[in-house]
């Protein structure tokens, strides 16, 4: 029986290590360019998002159990794009802690480039968060403006993923 508690207690710790992102990766927007591309033979959800917008913390425990659920899946990767200004790194970095967020989180360096670089993701997108687009290939296959169901993320995972 102690054995079985040490292994859940390793088992928990590791899993709350992996979970904790301790860093934010700072990227201008022809970098993120670059990374969408590097991540062949997978399909790649990229969530754009923001601290202070509701909708985007209300569509993040969907985003969070769906990256749960293909976390062992080598052809699948979420990345979430955190829009906050860099002065607020900190309060992103208690975020991730805090709801315990397991995707990649990275922070875009180019918001007052916005006007520049948000048409080059996608034509129709006004600016407003959230976004969600994926991809695969490094080819850009649906965009999601707005607050996204995890019954709609889910399907367009599965629909997708193969």
């Amino acid at each position: 029986m102690k054995n079985i508690i040490k292994i859940l207690t390793l088992f928990f710790f590791c899993t709350v290590l992996k979970a904790q992102q301790t860093e934010v990766s700072v990227l201008k927007y022809e970098d993120l360019e670059k990374r969408i591309q590097r991540e062949e033979d997978k399909l790649l959800v990229v969530n754009f998002w923001s601290t202070t917008c509701g909708p985007c913390v209300k569509e993040l425990p969907h985003f969070m159990d769906v990256n749960a659920e293909y976390a062992d899946n080598k052809k699948f990767k979420m990345i979430l794009i955190s829009l906050d200004r860099l002065a607020d790194k900190e309060r992103v970095l208690k975020f991730i802690k805090n709801k315990n967020l397991t995707a990649e989180v990275l922070m875009l360096d180019d918001i007052k480039r916005m006007n520049t670089w948000i048409p080059r993701f996608e034509k129709d997108w006004d600016g407003n968060i959230p976004v969600t687009l994926f991809y695969k290939n490094g080819s850009k296959i649906h965009f999601n403006d707005g607050e996204m169901s995890k019954e709609d993320l889910e399907k367009t995972i599965k629909e997708n993923l193969q």
